[in-house]
């Protein structure tokens, strides 16, 4: 009986080391940021997002009540060289075969590199996330949470919000970037 008791719990002892996983997770990474010197962290609600017209589709309306929450995470590069580094590497390798992030495309212009991922399906998305970084810039990370959002959708809503307070604009958020 003694030895039965100590091969079940020997048995329980090899399933519980398996089972957890030392995977890092995008979410463990924006939390930790948020501790980190030199980040700047922004939850953004939806009841701060806005449209800039009710002049706009019924399905645009709907693709804005599909998100839920953004959160991005950035480190300007300026006075951050070797954290830029680290952190490009870092989230770089978070990315690098993960089968739950699905690649949506890849681009580069003025000299940053930006990789959109997706969790999902393609017609019916819970989560979009847009990687970035640039030597001028700096690195980042941005995430889009929802319920069953479609992409096109997203794009063609994208260019009809505005951000709630004083008439602050999408493109206004590049500061974060410039170190300004």
């Amino acid at each position: 009986m003694k030895n039965i008791t100590k091969i079940l719990s020997l048995l329980l002892l090899v399933l519980m080391i398996t089972s957890c996983k030392n995977e890092k997770s995008l979410q463990g990474y924006l939390v930790e940021s948020q501790e980190k010197t030199g980040f700047i962290t922004v939850d953004i609600p939806t009841s701060f997002l806005q449209l800039k017209s009710d002049d706009v589709s019924d399905e645009v309306k709907a693709t804005l009540k599909s998100i839920r929450k953004v959160n991005v995470v950035a480190l300007p590069v300026k006075g951050n060289e070797k954290a830029y580094e680290i952190e490009k590497a870092t989230l770089k390798e978070l990315f690098k075969d993960n089968k739950d992030y699905k690649s949506l495309m890849t681009m580069k212009a003025k000299g940053m590199h930006v990789n959109l991922y997706y969790t999902g399906d393609t017609d019916s998305i819970d989560e979009v996330i847009a990687f970035g970084y640039g030597k001028e810039a700096g690195v980042g990370v941005a995430r889009l949470l929802g319920d069953d959002m479609n992409p096109a959708k997203i794009i063609e809503m994208m260019n009809s919000v505005k951000i709630d307070g004083d008439n602050v604009g999408l493109e206004q958020f590049s500061a974060i970037f410039k170190g300004k």
